[in-house]
């Protein structure tokens, strides 16, 4: 095989969407795709026809996003809308979310695996509550960006006082949930203003269109990429004359990168060994970075399966089974003390229970609702688990990927709760023996 050197890839931008209802996140949406020349025409036939169904005079560019027959029927956003489009610049994953809060659920399933949430509001109802806990929720989930569009411009006179406001409010609200910088962008999605192309009615801002600075927001291998883990996902073992002795563990670099000749730990048996080969679409390769699909070689014959993770041994996390984490739970079903519950890490679920809920947060400015008992469908909360198996856990603060974790019903297979990592106990206490019946006690 020829031996090269990957370069980690800076091209794809996942992004959602979020604000309150009727802020206009689907025609924002709508007209992102359509003025950016992303829309099919057979599809934006079937948005005239639907609008002239309606008795619209124009398309309405939300019904490009609007998929469910109750979403247009009731002009709302019920699930996540994921969108795929591409300029000559980047491209882009795109998640438009709910509004409604009832379906907070949705709008962290959209907003958990992006680089940046746009979050809309409307210019004549200012900062509301649900803009601030979609903020908050964004604050929780470590988006590395997030921008506030203040759309609906036009409704206001497109005066700048009225955008000056409401950015201030909303920048200081998100300093103080811990949001670092915000990119406030004024904006008629209806009209077309500051979304892709420049406004020629607000002269007053110089800043970039919603496209833009999609374009041009940083998307790259920062702190959070700075611990290497691989899930492994599967054993390769061709056993053909051609690799009669190749053995390999593929999956997908949940962060960081691994080198050829590393020395790397593999968890949670804590055995050790060295990188002998990478291989990548068919290539030998020196290096291979975050989100590329591999498969690691190692020097020695040890004992490696799906779900065990593969860390550089001077940064290799601990291994526990006393897991603490903020969680939200989007099941129907309550989540009660003493829940048993599947864990998925990574690749790897194991049994758990819920040992405690210690608070539920108020979303509008994260207090703690402290022993709340149970966590309903959309609450956020804290929650203490004890795993039947040690698992390598990151802290969500430190690894997006290797800090988070969902709840399963173990009956049904149903998802229950999505949860990220924020302590855990550094030394695993030993396995108890599984003397009842139904083996979870541990």
């Amino acid at each position: 095989m020829t031996r090269t050197t990957e370069l980690p890839t800076t091209t794809l931008l996942r992004f959602a969407t979020a604000g309150s209802v009727d802020d206009g996140k689907s025609t924002l949406v709508g007209r992102l795709l359509h003025d950016s020349k992303s829309v099919l025409a057979d599809q934006l036939e079937a948005v005239e026809r639907a609008s002239a169904g309606r008795g619209q005079d124009t398309p309405d560019l939300a019904l490009l996003t609007d998929g469910l027959r109750a979403e247009r029927e009731q002009g709302i956003t019920i699930d996540v809308a994921y969108r795929y489009f591409a300029t000559p610049k980047r491209r882009f994953i795109l998640a438009d979310t709910p509004g409604h809060v009832q379906y907070t659920r949705n709008m962290v399933t959209g907003a958990s695996t992006a680089q940046l949430t746009v979050i809309l509001v409307d210019a004549r109802n200012g900062v509301v509550e649900q803009t601030r806990r979609h903020a908050a929720i964004a604050a929780l989930l470590r988006v590395p960006h997030v921008a506030l569009a203040v759309n609906k411009m036009d409704l206001v006179g497109y005066r700048e006082p009225v955008f000056d406001a409401i950015a201030r409010e909303f920048t200081a609200y998100a300093a103080e949930l811990g949001i670092p910088e915000v990119t406030a962008i004024p904006i008629s999605a209806l009209a077309g203003d500051n979304v892709v192309e420049p406004s020629a009615v607000m002269d007053w801002y110089s800043g970039p269109t919603v496209l833009d600075h999609v374009e041009t927001v940083p998307v790259g291998h920062g702190p959070a990429h700075r611990h290497a883990r691989l899930p492994v996902q599967y054993v390769i073992r061709p056993r053909t004359a051609e690799h009669a002795d190749y053995r390999g563990y593929a999956g997908r670099i949940a962060a960081g990168s691994f080198r050829v000749g590393e020395s790397v730990t593999i968890l949670p048996s804590g055995r050790t060994t060295k990188i002998s080969g990478i291989d990548l679409l068919g290539r030998r390769v020196d290096v291979a970075w975050t989100g590329q699909s591999v498969t690691v070689l190692l020097e020695d014959d040890i004992d490696v399966s799906r779900g065990d993770l593969i860390a550089p041994t001077a940064d290799a996390p601990a291994a526990t089974q006393d897991i603490e984490a903020t969680v939200c739970h989007v099941a129907d079903q309550d989540l009660t003390v003493g829940h048993r519950v599947l864990l998925k890490h990574g690749t790897r679920t194991v049994k758990a229970i819920v040992e405690s809920i210690p608070s539920r947060l108020t979303l509008d400015d994260l207090s703690p609702h402290p022993h709340p008992g149970r966590l309903v469908a959309n609450d956020i909360g804290r929650i203490r688990i004890r795993t039947a198996e040690p698992l390598p856990v990151d802290f969500y603060a430190d690894s997006r990927r290797t800090g988070s974790f969902i709840l399963i019903d173990p009956g049904d297979g149903t998802t229950l709760t999505a949860g990220m990592v924020g302590a855990s106990s550094a030394v695993p206490e030993p396995v108890k023996g599984t003397a009842a019946d139904d083996g979870w006690d541990f």
